[in-house]
């Protein structure tokens, strides 16, 4: 009887909801939704080649510090970031992880850090579990990306009879699947034995809207990844003077334009460990672990993070070791997106006027600093569908937006994008169609037939039909919910061992990937379903909220959790790095598990 009062009461409340959300008036509705606006996040992938040919290309592990880079420029909240390392397999994988403080950063560097080495390499397996890792976990409203950091060319393994066309069309397969949800592939090819498949690279970068680079020497990665990190946020690469340590401090001066900058970036790369001191426009002393500013500290690059900061002229001062060479890089975070005033949506014909005007607008705002655009330019550019043919023209900065005409040079299809740039960021409206090929109707609106407007509204056939759409609206809601509960999916590896409790001997660590699991598995499946480990059919995995599982014995019973033992009939959560020993009675062996995502 409870259940059901309550059921009753859940679905009169969704019936109420339903009403209210039809009463609303739709006037507001767009004010709700510019109150959601957020800009858009990065959903990042870090692709690895931990191949043994990185050994030579890549001796002292450069790749893991640009990385590891990379995660520290990227905004203190609300990004994601998955890590994928891959030989000819899927050696280590993290799936995305959303970056809510320092210790999440922390926990994606130390992943890094635990990359090992093996032999062979197949880059298709690299790129595709890429995708499969931002298909499993990208925010939509976050802008996707992938990026492959490569040694040279595949290596198979001979005795698994892998050959260069399967994995050709592996990798065609997950371009595809690339280009469809709009990820780019930027890569990186260390050249360091002059063997590297430059084309390969080039390519796969060029279908899926990325960028390839080339480099000699793994120094250059740092500087590399962060212009990758520029190229995908619409940002500028700030170079600030580069100078040579001396063994004292030496001051550069790290000027922020305006107050519409979330983030400053300071990129101080060297060979040898440096000293470094901040202080504001006010020449007050900056504290580098505080809420203002953030230091970041590795073997090969060190990163002040300045946290809305305030404008003026910042001074830098930067101790290095005697004749060590020290570049610095500056890179601005802005929450700001170029928005087109709408036009008219209308079928044109040559020589038809356009008017256009743009602006800046902050969390969906207006913006209210317009001593920003002093300094900006914008242009116009023009794509002709019919014939590929690009050409720009420049707009007028009005000093709080860019406005201009587009004349329509002939009776062809147009999309029209607006850039506007400045020495810090660019941003880049969405585009907008002009038709004037034709295949539209003429613009006309439909007239009314003499008589209709005196008829009465039909309100009656108006609110059965309403009440009727909810009444199979709540239906089809509790229909999903069970749905979504019974094919929910995981993500994540579980690292497997089989300890024989007569011996002592451990089996060979596997690692088992659970993204192809839906809803609940047990764990005779993920032991390939062993004859000799049936009785594991009773522990049972299923979904839960925060990446996390739950682990459930039907039967009832214990198993060990981090040493402790613990009462698994009710069910018992595993969070990230959480291990369980599950002795089996009949087997006479024990279970070993570490759940990794």
């Amino acid at each position: 009887m409870l259940r059901t009062s309550k059921i009753r009461w859940l679905s009169g409340t969704l019936v109420l909801l339903a009403f209210l959300t039809l009463l609303l008036p739709q006037a507001l509705l767009p004010h709700a939704a510019a109150a959601q606006a957020q800009t858009s996040g990065i959903d990042a992938v870090l692709v690895a080649d931990v191949s043994n040919s990185m050994n030579t290309s890549d001796r002292d592990k450069i790749s893991n510090e640009a990385m590891k880079m990379f995660i520290d420029m990227l905004p203190v909240q609300g990004d994601k970031v998955g890590i994928v390392a891959y030989t000819d397999q899927v050696e280590r994988e993290k799936a995305l992880l959303e970056i809510q403080s320092d210790a999440d950063k922390s926990s994606l560097k130390d992943f890094i850090d635990q990359l090992g080495r093996g032999p062979y390499t197949d880059i298709s397996v690299g790129v595709a579990e890429a995708v499969n890792v931002l298909n499993h976990g990208a925010d939509a409203s976050h802008s996707p990306m992938i990026v492959l950091l490569a040694d040279g060319n595949n290596d198979f393994n001979k005795t698994k009879g892998r050959t260069q066309s399967q994995s050709d069309a592996d990798l065609a397969k997950a371009v595809k699947e690339a280009q469809d949800q709009g990820i780019p592939v930027y890569t990186i090819g260390l050249n360091a034995d002059g063997k590297l498949n430059k084309d390969a690279l080039a390519d796969l970068a060029q279908q899926t809207g990325g960028k390839s680079f080339i480099t000699d020497t793994p120094d250059d990665l740092p500087q590399i990844l962060s212009e990758i990190f520029a190229d995908h946020a619409k940002l500028n690469v700030v170079k600030l003077p580069s100078i040579t340590g001396n063994g004292s401090y030496q001051e550069v001066t790290v000027n922020v334009p305006n107050d519409s900058v979330l983030e400053a970036n300071i990129s101080i790369m060297s060979s040898k460990q440096v000293q470094i001191e901040l202080t504001d426009p006010s020449g007050k002393a900056v504290d580098l672990n505080s809420d203002a500013a953030k230091l970041s500290t590795s073997k090969s690059y060190s990163l002040v993070k300045l946290l809305k900061p305030q404008e003026g002229d910042w001074k830098l001062r930067v101790k290095g070791a005697p004749k060590d060479s020290i570049d610095i890089n500056l890179l601005f975070n802005y929450d700001l997106q170029l928005v087109v005033d709408p036009i008219k949506t209308k079928s044109y014909t040559k020589g038809d006027k356009v008017d256009l005007t743009a602006k800046l607008e902050n969390g969906g705002q207006p913006l209210q600093d317009n001593d920003l655009y002093a300094d900006m330019k914008a242009t116009l550019v023009v794509n002709d569908q019919d014939t590929g043919k690009s050409t720009e023209q420049p707009l007028e900065n009005t000093g709080s937006g860019f406005a201009g005409t587009f004349e329509v040079p002939d009776n062809h299809n147009y999309e029209l994008v607006i850039r506007a740039e400045e020495d810090s960021f660019y941003r880049e409206s969405a585009p907008i169609t002009i038709n004037a090929g034709g295949a539209a109707g003429s613009g006309t609106q439909p007239t009314t037939p003499a008589g209709d407007q005196d008829k009465p509204f039909p309100w009656m056939p108006v609110i059965l039909g309403v009440i009727a759409l909810i009444v199979v609206a709540v239906g089809v809601w509790f229909l999903l919910g069970w749905l979504k509960r019974k094919n929910r999916g995981f993500v994540g590896q579980m690292v497997v061992e089989i300890r024989d409790e007569n011996t002592g001997d451990k089996s060979y660590p596997q690692y088992k990937k659970l993204a192809s699991f839906r809803g609940r598995f047990h764990l005779h499946q993920l032991l390939q379903l062993d004859p000799e480990l049936k009785e594991t059919e009773k522990y049972v995995f299923t979904p839960s909220n925060g990446d996390r599982i739950i682990i459930r014995n039907t039967a009832g019973g214990t198993l060990e959790k981090s040493g402790r033992a613990v009462d698994a009939s009710s069910g018992v959560e595993l969070k990230n790095g959480d291990r369980l020993s599950i002795p089996l009675q009949q087997a006479d062996k024990t279970i070993l598990i570490e759940y990794l995502v």
